[in-house]
């Protein structure tokens, strides 16, 4: 089968300024796909998986060419969790990764996929080094803390990013402690959960603790639009 005919699920396709992270501030397009493995508590897109249906479904090929029309230099492939879709996922990268324009290709992905099989490719392929995981580690207020594959921490480089959403002190020493023992490559995000916790609280309890190498993060967007606004 032509990959460019391969069929995915989608929520919405969209260009913005990604709100946060390493890339924060520069124009993306977004390309979230549908569904979830996961059910977090303090989710801020539960319309992108079920019951919730598809907004709508779209070929690899017709997705390309809405990324070359907008020509951002940034892809941001969220969802819901897009790498759910395995082999689909995959051959979307594949495609997608080549465009001579696109310097970098984030996955926004939830810790509960097992990232093995997409390190391999992007290692092995000439364009493997646009692609970075973004792997969002659910801490306890989450729900979904024993869903977390600790495997993941071996698939990382230097270029990848590990966010931790936090909503108390409790959650800051556990991420803590899950640094400490498990992150060996990558950029460590220290995030506030929207609703619960306060940024200069999470930055006290930063500058309190010895490491330097945490950075906090800010979902900016929701300061520069209404926080439930969708496809900015």
């Amino acid at each position: 089968m032509n990959p460019k005919e391969i069929t995915l699920p989608l929520v919405e396709i969209f260009q913005t300024v990604e709100g946060e992270g390493g890339k924060a501030g520069f124009p993306t397009t977004f390309i979230r796909l549908y569904n979830c493995n996961l059910r977090c508590t303090w989710c801020d897109t539960p319309y992108s998986y079920a019951p919730h249906p598809p907004e709508k479904m779209l070929t690899v090929g017709e997705i390309l060419e809405q990324v070359k029309r907008w020509g951002n230099r940034h892809i941001c492939l969220t969802g819901g969790e897009p790498l759910l879709y395995r082999d689909k996922a995959l051959a979307l990268l594949q495609e997608l990764a080549p465009l001579p324009f696109l310097e970098d290709i984030h996955i926004e992905t939830n810790g509960a996929i097992d990232l093995l099989p997409f390190h391999r490719w992007r290692e092995s392929s000439p364009h493997g080094w646009k692609i970075r995981f973004i792997m969002d580690f659910k801490l306890r207020s989450s729900g979904e803390r024993d869903k977390m594959i600790l495997s993941n921490f071996l698939h990382l480089t230097d270029r990848d990013e590990i966010k931790f959403v936090i909503s108390d002190r409790a959650e800051f020493d556990e991420a803590l402690s899950v640094v400490e023992s498990a992150v060996r490559r990558g950029q460590i995000l220290f995030s506030p959960e929207w609703n619960s916790l306060p940024p200069d609280r999470l930055v006290s309890w930063l500058l309190q603790q010895p490491r330097r190498d945490i950075r906090l993060n800010l979902q900016t967007h929701k300061y520069i639009w209404d926080p439930d606004r969708r496809g900015v």
